[in-house]
C-alpha cells in the first residue's frame, strides 16, 4: 500500500501531535515529503526530530489555517519551491467541554474558524492547484461527533457535522476531474485532546464504559483507539488502493457509533 507515496508530496494540518503527528508520521515513513502545517513551532520542531532518520521528509511550516491568506501563500509557495501536491490531508481541530448554554461566542466562533473555515480554505487552495492535473487525493479527519449529538459538545460536534458535509460536496465537484475526497471520523482516540477530558488516571477505562447519563456509548471493541489506528484509514483513502474510493467517511471507533 505504501509503495506509492515515495517522492509524493503531502500537506497535513494538525501535523505537531495526535493524530496529525501520527498521520505525517506514517507518510513520511513511506517516503513521502510532507508539508506539515501546525501553529506551534516547538512541538513541530520535535516531530522534525523524530522523523529525520526516515526515508521521506519533514517540511514544518507554522500556519495558522484560519487565515485564508496564509493558507493560499503556503499553497503557492510549496507548489513553485517544492513540487505539485499530490495529496492533503486537514486534521487540525480544536474543541471545548461545555455546556450548550456556558458556551462562548469566542468558543463558538473558534471552534468553526479552525474545523470548519480553515478546511474550507485548504480544500479551496489545493484544489485550484490540483484541478488543471486532474489528479489528487484529499482526506478530511471529521469526527464520529459529526453522527450522533453529544452532550457538551455543541461547538464541536456542529462543526464536524458541516466539515463532513463541506468534504463531501466538494468531492462531489471534484470528482470529474480524478480527485478524491473522503473522510475518516474517529471516535475516542487516546490524543492530548482526549485526555484533556479525562477526570482521572480512570479516564480511558471511563470512555470504553460508556456512559448513560451523557448519552455517550460504550466502544463495543473494548480498547480506545489509537492515533496510528486513524493514520491506517487515512493513508488507505490516499493510496491507489482506494482508487475507486471518493465520498465515504469510514467510521474508526471501535464501534461506538454503532455505525450511523
Amino acid at each position: 500500500m505504501t509503495d506509492n507515496f515515495a517522492g509524493r508530496i503531502a500537506l497535513v494540518t494538525g501535523a505537531a501531535a495526535g493524530i496529525g503527528a501520527a498521520v505525517a508520521h506514517a507518510l513520511v515513513e513511506a517516503g513521502a515529503q510532507v508539508i506539515a502545517i501546525d501553529i506551534d513551532q516547538t512541538k513541530l520542531d520535535t516531530q522534525a526530530q523524530a522523523v529525520a532518520d526516515l526515508s521521506g521528509q519533514f517540511h514544518p511550516h507554522v500556519v495558522d489555517i484560519s487565515d485564508a491568506a496564509s493558507v493560499n501563500q503556503l499553497v503557492t509557495s510549496v507548489e513553485s519551491k517544492i513540487g505539485a501536491i499530490d495529496y492533503l490531508v486537514n486534521v487540525a481541530g480544536v474543541l471545548w467541554l461545555t455546556d450548550a448554554l456556558d458556551c462562548t461566542d469566542k468558543q463558538w466562533q473558534r471552534t468553526f474558524e479552525v474545523n470548519t473555515h480553515g478546511v474550507f480554505y485548504l480544500l479551496r487552495a489545493v484544489g485550484r492547484v490540483m484541478r488543471p492535473r486532474k489528479q489528487g487525493a484529499i482526506v478530511t479527519v471529521s469526527s464520529n461527533a459529526a453522527h450522533i449529538p453529544r452532550t457538551k459538545m455543541m461547538a464541536y460536534a456542529s462543526s464536524k457535522a458541516a466539515t463532513t458535509q463541506l468534504t463531501r460536496t466538494f468531492g462531489l465537484e471534484m470528482a470529474e476531474h480524478g480527485i478524491r475526497c473522503n473522510l475518516v471520523s474517529p471516535g475516542s482516540t487516546d490524543t492530548a485532546m482526549q485526555r484533556q477530558l479525562w477526570k482521572d488516571e480512570n479516564g480511558a477505562q471511563a470512555v470504553i464504559d460508556g456512559d448513560l447519563k451523557s448519552y455517550r456509548n460504550p466502544i463495543p471493541l473494548g480498547r480506545m483507539g489509537q492515533a496510528e489506528d486513524v493514520a491506517a484509514a487515512v493513508l488507505f483513502l490516499l493510496s491507489d488502493q482506494a482508487r475507486q474510493i471518493t465520498l465515504a467517511d469510514i467510521l474508526v471507533d471501535g464501534g461506538a457509533t454503532l455505525g450511523i
